[in-house]
């Protein structure tokens, strides 16, 4: 435990690889890769406040970086690795809203930054001024995670989710509509689809999930999460190029123009297109994942 963030470090060498999962996710997302990065040099996940194993966030943050954004969440890694001691500069892996951060922290510390993998990252496009439909998704959104932190602070969820991991339907189902009130259909096909993820990692990690999901603070850090995505889309510059920064922009099949812009950021970035994964790349396509993050590991190393 780093300044209350749980940290899992593993491997030897340089550059040090840092890992940060999507926005409601933790270090265990990471289960099928970073063992692997371990095998050639120094990684490191960790779990933002309120999620997985870490403390509950003070909900303190600077007027430019307010609790519950990117900026926020920079700076907490920011404190973080310098308090691990881990050397710099880090290569950044971030996975859909981990991406958004990485960009931030890379445009906040850059010389802190040796490379970056981003892996489906976040459409920052869509949420930057956010649709009215968008809007709506996210209020929706933001309203059953905090409906989910009143039912897991009573003990419904940790019910549920052990049914969910034993393979039971007919009760979880039931206690879907509960957490989605009159949006039952959206509160059910969320379960299930998280659940489905969660079966996509290796089984001796499912009970950690499910302890973490059933703790009120997971729920409260992502609405908190939620709320603030049209101010986090905002406080990347869109405009700052990254040089040669080693980088490599990862995404599934239909991939949006955003993630091919994103790597000619870079005068030597690259854009990889897995067809066969979905979004979340790490679980799906991890053998994809690790050999960009090799690659990008190899040109600092050639620097």
């Amino acid at each position: 435990m780093v300044n209350g963030l749980h940290v899992w470090a593993s491997g030897h060498g340089k550059p040090v690889v840092v890992l940060e999962a999507g926005i409601a996710a933790s270090s265990v997302s990471w289960s099928l890769v970073q063992p692997r990065v371990a095998e050639f040099t120094r990684v490191l996940s960790y779990d933002r406040a309120g999620f997985g194993w870490s403390e509950a966030g003070s909900g303190s943050g600077t007027a430019r970086n307010r609790a519950g954004t990117a900026g926020n969440a920079a700076g907490d890694l920011n404190r973080m690795l310098e308090q691990s001691h881990e050397p710099g500069p880090y290569v950044l892996v971030g996975h859909s809203y981990g991406g958004l951060i990485v960009r931030v922290f890379q445009q906040l510390y850059p010389d802190r930054v040796a490379g970056l993998v981003l892996v489906d990252p976040v459409v920052r496009s869509e949420w930057r001024v956010p649709t009215e439909a968008r809007r709506r998704m996210l209020g929706r959104g933001v309203t059953l995670s905090r409906r989910g932190a009143l039912l897991a602070r009573i003990g419904v969820v940790r019910v549920a989710l052990k049914l969910l991991m034993s393979g039971s339907r007919r009760i979880p189902q039931a206690m879907a509509r509960i957490f989605a009130g009159n949006g039952a259909g959206n509160g059910a096909s969320v379960t299930g689809r998280l659940t489905g993820e969660v079966r996509k990692m290796p089984r001796e990690h499912w009970p950690a999930i499910a302890q973490h999901w059933s703790e009120a603070r997971s729920f409260r850090a992502m609405a908190d999460n939620l709320e603030n995505l049209p101010v986090s889309a905002a406080q990347l510059d869109e405009n700052a190029g990254l040089g040669d920064l080693p980088m490599a922009v990862l995404s599934p099949a239909n991939a949006p123009a955003e993630h091919l812009r994103d790597a000619r950021l870079s005068s030597v970035g690259e854009h990889v297109v897995a067809p066969d994964s979905g979004h979340w790349m790490q679980l799906d396509a991890p053998d994809v994942v690790v050999a960009a993050i090799g690659r990008v590991v190899a040109k600092v190393r050639a620097r």
